[in-house]
């Protein structure tokens, strides 16, 4: 059965966007983030697509490309004990918080 992710069999009527924007500040950290994680042997490209490809279709449709990144670096992390979910949770806190 197609996933929601796999755009080759699940069809829509909706048009590709290809075209090209500046990433916000935000998609460049989660970039740096994927690289860095990956250079310390924290992410691998399979694990990445298994994380991806785990969301709920609801939540991967409503995501961009850098929040489902965001999505799957988080689950990795937890599923490695890296980060705890109350840890992730202070620190998004801390960055809501008015200055």
């Amino acid at each position: 059965m197609p996933q929601v992710h796999d755009r080759g069999g699940w069809p829509t009527e909706e048009p590709i966007d290809r075209e090209e924007h500046i990433l916000a500040d935000w998609e460049r950290r989660v970039d740096a983030m994927h690289n860095v994680l990956s250079e310390k042997g924290l992410r691998r490209t399979d694990e990445m697509r298994r994380a991806i490809e785990s969301l709920p279709p609801e939540q991967y449709e409503t995501m961009s490309y850098y929040e489902r990144w965001t999505a799957a670096l988080e689950i990795l992390l937890l599923e490695k004990g890296v980060l705890t979910a109350g840890e992730i949770d202070a620190r998004f806190a801390e960055l809501e918080r008015p200055e």
